[in-house]
């Protein structure tokens, strides 16, 4: 579904993604890692068109990607969050699904709306102002309704992890794993905890400098040397 070809981005002199050639599946759940500053947010952010790539190509299901704008790859079924849940200030919960529908899709259906709600469990709390009375847990689960109310074939999640405490995680990750089975999404996530992604994730592809170091199954990856070295500095585990 996704591919990305030798893809670098550039600002300036840094070179924030370099030459990076993964793939995610139609069905898979995909998860990046690597250090703070390897470049995960940037490569997301080059998918999802937020900035222009120097180099290399972006593939969604065949078709060259990268100069697309914004809404059109919306539209192809490109969905994502951000690491800092932003919802628009002064709208109530559904009215920001209402919002992100109309640019991600293009038109609102009612019925996919109040599924989401059920589904990401924000019902009871769909005319509540979003800003200013949800608490962290339901700003998470907001960012995930306002993607998947675009209708993505591939979900793209930006640490939507961060900042919960354990239960809170494990109950977001059973959420994100019925949304897998409901959509049959291809999912593209950004997370730090390893456990984490070693239950939720098919693969992992970890970046380092914003070069790949490692692709592979979870277990493959986090035996990898090159892997334990740029998390603990160590040689081996």
């Amino acid at each position: 579904m996704l591919k990305l070809e030798d893809l670098t981005v550039r600002f300036g002199g840094l070179t924030a993604v370099n030459s990076v050639s993964l793939s995610v599946g139609t069905h898979e759940i995909m998860g990046l890692v690597g250090p703070n500053g390897a470049g995960k947010t940037t490569l997301f952010n080059a998918i999802s068109g937020l900035v222009r790539p120097s180099g290399g190509r972006i593939l969604f299901n065949s078709a060259n990607i990268v100069r697309s704008p914004l809404h059109r790859r919306a539209r192809m079924g490109i969905g994502r969050t951000f690491q800092v849940p932003q919802p628009m200030q002064g709208l109530t919960v559904r009215e920001n699904l209402i919002v992100a529908q109309r640019f991600g899709a293009g038109r609102v259906d009612d019925a996919r709306l109040d599924e989401i709600l059920h589904l990401t469990n924000l019902s009871d709390k769909a005319e509540c102002e979003a800003a200013t009375q949800l608490a962290l847990t339901e700003l998470k689960a907001l960012e995930v309704a306002k993607a998947l109310v675009t209708e993505p074939k591939l979900l793209m999640l930006d640490e939507v992890l961060a900042g919960l405490e354990t239960a809170g995680k494990q109950r977001f990750m059973l959420m994100l794993k019925a949304l897998h089975a409901r959509f049959a999404l291809g999912i593209l996530v950004i997370e730090h905890d390893i456990e984490t992604v070693s239950n939720f994730c098919d693969r992992v592809a970890v970046l380092e400098y914003g070069e790949l170091i490692a692709d592979g199954t979870p277990a493959d990856v986090f035996k990898d040397p090159r892997v334990i070295k740029s998390y603990t500095g160590a040689e081996h585990a």
